[in-house]
């Protein structure tokens, strides 16, 4: 029988889902400690990963593993001790059922009316992201690159209509098809991809799409790993592309053809969306 003490220490029992370091011990909180200092029940990926994490802050917890096939099972499991204990939720690193199981468990907490919190944390996403040299203002987490051939090209065939930073985790060993696929219908956007994020051998490598794929083909880049790629949204693309390239272009074509044949004519040069290519077209043509 678990009872819990942690009334005591003003931590409502219920279930916090806490964010661990993703690389850097260092990065630890000092309220994720604290948590799983007082936690009855810990929940995790791994138990052998996190006892390394555990061990360390000489933490001992009885840890239950959750993972895509037993989610319901555990729910079940754990079913008695849900209103009277505090039990933590953690992922190997990072936040947890971001592209992580554990969807179902939150949502059964809710459901039932129990106290459910966020311990915040680390996040590959957002370190990604604020490392990146990218748009920041609007962005989509897409989750791991689908492993079917034809899904991952509907993606990146879908790239160049956003108006926003795309992030995905892949591993190493299909980055470069990847971003070849993404090169085939965005040639001018911009990309970021990182590894080992607070770690000793963090990398991250910036620059126009095809300038990344050479730098894989040249063996700048060690592939061993996963990786967090950020894409940059075509909207900035666009814009950098007319305003040094295209709009002088675009002008002399002008001066020979209607604006509908320069709109075909500059899209099927620049594969720039037709539309925008249909704005600019008409401001030169107004000046």
């Amino acid at each position: 029988m678990i009872v819990s003490i942690n009334k005591m220490n003003n931590l409502e029992n219920g279930l916090y889902i806490v964010s661990t370091p993703i690389g850097n011990l260092e990065d630890i909180g000092f309220r994720t400690k604290k948590v799983l200092q007082k936690a009855d029940i810990i929940i995790c990926e791994n138990p052998k990963h996190s006892l390394k994490l555990l061990n360390k802050l000489d933490i001992k917890k009885k840890l239950l593993s959750l993972h895509d096939h037993n989610e319901e099972v555990l729910i079940k499991k754990i079913e008695k001790y849900q209103k009277d204990s505090l039990i933590a939720l953690i992922s190997d690193a990072g936040s947890p059922l971001i592209s992580d199981p554990g969807y179902k468990l939150v949502k059964n907490f809710i459901n039932k009316n129990i106290f459910v919190t966020s311990v915040p944390g680390p996040s590959s996403i957002i370190s990604s992201l604020q490392l990146s040299g990218l748009d920041t203002n609007s962005f989509v987490f897409f989750g791991f690159v689908p492993k079917n051939n034809n899904s991952a090209k509907k993606i990146a065939k879908k790239i160049p209509e956003l108006n926003f930073t795309s992030i995905f985790f892949i591993s190493g060993r299909r980055l470069k098809g990847f971003l070849e696929l993404v090169y085939i219908n965005s040639k001018n956007i911009e990309v970021a991809i990182c590894k080992e994020l607070t770690k000793i051998n963090e990398g991250v490598f910036r620059g126009k799409i095809k300038n990344i794929i050479d730098k894989i083909v040249n063996n700048e880049i060690n592939l061993k790993g996963e990786f967090t790629l950020v894409v940059g949204s075509n909207k900035t693309a666009l814009k950098r592309t007319i305003d040094d390239k295209i709009r002088e272009q675009t002008s002399k074509i002008l001066k020979k053809y209607t604006l509908t044949e320069t709109v075909e004519i500059v899209h099927k040069l620049s594969n720039i969306s037709k539309k925008n290519i249909y704005k600019m077209a008409l401001e030169l043509k107004n000046d």
